[in-house]
């Protein structure tokens, strides 16, 4: 494994979009499940959503479902996480991981991950 970089953190208004970025230059991302992860203040690290490798089944926690899009340009080796009509609920520092390469590493996805490889994660505010 390896640990991934994250950016796109912004401080945006409520009901307001941001894209999150997820990328490396050490493995191929399509070959691997990604996962997208957040951490409010306070609160353990919760997993919000996740793309296979290869068929790019997507998976969403609920209560970001419909709101949250997990996405992968291979050409670029980036995986994104488009948040759309944020709530007052969704301010974390957001993390990706690289997850197993097998297309069922996915639903597991909102089990506790204990790793050495997170990364510096990127910072997403609501503005008052």
């Amino acid at each position: 494994q390896v640990q991934l970089v994250e950016s796109g953190g912004d401080l945006v208004q409520p009901g307001g979009s941001l894209r999150l970025s997820c990328g490396t230059s050490e493995v191929t991302l399509d070959h691997y499940a990604i996962g997208w992860f957040r951490q409010a203040p306070g609160k353990e690290r919760e997993g919000v959503s996740c793309i296979s490798p290869g068929d790019g089944r997507t998976y969403y926690a609920d209560s970001v479902k419909g709101r949250f899009t997990i996405s992968r340009d291979n050409a670029k080796n980036t995986v994104y996480l488009t948040i759309n009509s944020l709530k007052p609920e969704d301010p974390a520092v957001y993390y990706c991981h690289q997850l197993g390469p097998r297309q069922t590493d996915c639903l597991n996805f909102r089990a506790p991950l204990k790793s050495p490889y997170w990364g510096q994660g990127t910072q997403v505010t609501v503005s008052s």
